[in-house]
């Protein structure tokens, strides 16, 4: 639950829009990376102006997600579960200040509040661990947390990007889908499956290089810290390394292209990292000794892949902000230590799909997820020490194997400053177990730029 938590991601989009929209010829607004329009405070008498003259620009969001359990789940009982944040994402230019070329600081603080998951009080078994969520902003308790604060700079013509500080992943890495569905698979790429870092909300220490070999083919690297401990309360503004375990070693590499003129990114990325590992599945441990060594599989490394695109399809005859794209992500993780073997998504997206509402989104996306068989085969052998076959017996560990998800939403747009999005979400086996009745649930997200 803990590390599952430490997955949850919200506000990517702003994130990756500042990366890609450096390349005027790239326009990626129908791939999801789109814009933030006017604010609900404007100007704000005129302060917003002084401020980004003197080099400080800022997104601040208002963002909730409701979920409600129309049929099926684990619990038949009705249930709204309500969660909410506030998030401000902002940079302040220092080269005019310092004379370093490029240089930024770079900060995010976000405010969750309520922590009501539909997923963990009526869709899924808790007796197994999460792997997805109805409310891909739920976590982490109700907490004001540092996402990030950090010092960039550029070298080489601004070809190569230098990052160090208290970091989250998402400002350098699998920024290639945006997060727009309320599903949590179905938000962004599939590089926090791995359970070794955190997207959004959660900081920890490392440096991240991103070098443009070609205006369209960049290469990532960086050195992170690998620590559990982030997601706790007491880590919520920490500079503390305090219940590190190692450290990240992740690579990637992302390419921006045209396909017929219509633009697309790709990606494919790996991490390793030194963190010692427990092994899923305990086998015979849970029959020897506390001093018998074999009852302890441990090593010192693990390993995770990922990888996907993003591609428009279609373009608009009138609006080349119009138009459809499609998307597959993937993610393959060490069995041995985490408890999602491979997880992958698709997703199809359209911009403006009705001529008096050239705003407005609409989207679908199918998950399919496969659960490691070191945890079901855990699983079962705790069922043999109990004694125990029937899955309503309390002392029953259910065995996961797949799950498949999928949602449809409708973006709407009234005014620049105000997003509305309803949608349902249909879970075939919640949790992966075929046990669980395969559920509906609706949704609706609200956004508020101010």
């Amino acid at each position: 639950m803990r590390v599952f938590r430490s997955t949850i991601l919200a506000g990517l989009l702003f994130t990756a829009l500042n990366t890609h929209a450096e390349d005027p010829q790239w326009n990626g607004t129908v791939l999801g990376f789109e814009a933030p329009g006017k604010g609900l405070l404007g100007d704000m008498l005129g302060i917003r102006p002084i401020l980004s003259d003197n080099g400080f620009n800022y997104n601040f969001q208002y963002l909730n997600e409701n979920a409600y359990n129309i049929a099926g789940g684990y619990n038949h009982d009705h249930h709204l579960a309500y969660i909410d944040q506030f998030a401000i994402t902002f940079t302040q230019d220092l080269e005019r200040f310092t004379g370093i070329p490029d240089a930024t600081l770079e900060g995010n603080i976000v405010n969750r509040n309520h922590d009501d998951s539909l997923l963990t009080k009526r869709v899924q078994d808790s007796r197994v661990n999460i792997n997805d969520a109805t409310q891909e902003s739920a976590g982490t308790g109700s907490i004001t947390r540092l996402g990030w604060l950090t010092f960039s700079r550029t070298f080489d013509d601004r070809r190569l990007q230098w990052r160090i500080g208290m970091m989250n992943k998402v400002q350098t890495f699998d920024q290639i889908v945006p997060c727009d569905f309320q599903t949590l698979m179905l938000c962004g790429g599939k590089s926090a499956n791995s359970m070794l870092w955190s997207n959004w909300n959660i900081h920890t220490w490392g440096t991240t290089f991103a070098y443009k070999v070609t205006p369209e083919l960049t290469l990532k690297a960086g050195i992170l810290e690998q620590n559990p401990s982030a997601t706790d309360r007491s880590h919520a503004w920490s500079w503390s390394t305090k219940g590190s375990k190692g450290f990240i070693l992740p690579l990637e590499v992302e390419w921006k292209t045209h396909i017929h003129e219509l633009p697309g990114i790709y990606n494919l990325g790996t991490q390793f990292t030194n963190a010692k590992q427990s092994d899923l599945y305990s086998g015979k441990t849970q029959n020897a000794g506390a001093n018998d060594p074999e009852g302890y599989k441990e090593y010192n490394r693990t390993w995770f892949f990922y990888g996907g695109f993003n591609q428009q399809l279609t373009r608009h005859a009138d609006d080349a902000n119009r138009g459809l794209s499609g998307g597959i992500n993937a993610g393959f993780g060490d069995q041995r230590s985490n408890y999602i073997h491979y997880v992958t998504a698709a997703t199809l997206r359209y911009r403006g799909l009705f001529d008096a509402r050239p705003e407005d989104w609409i989207g679908v996306g199918v998950s399919y997820i496969d659960i490691s068989n070191h945890y079901s085969r855990n699983q079962q052998e705790k069922n043999s020490l109990q004694g125990v076959g029937d899955y309503y017996d309390p002392l029953y560990s259910p065995v996961p194997g797949h799950a498949v998800n999928a949602e449809l939403y409708y973006r709407f747009r009234p005014v620049s400053w105000l997003e509305l999005q309803p949608g349902i979400q249909y879970w075939h086996r919640p949790g992966s177990l075929s046990e669980t009745q395969d559920a509906w649930v609706g949704e609706l997200k609200t956004v508020v730029t101010f």
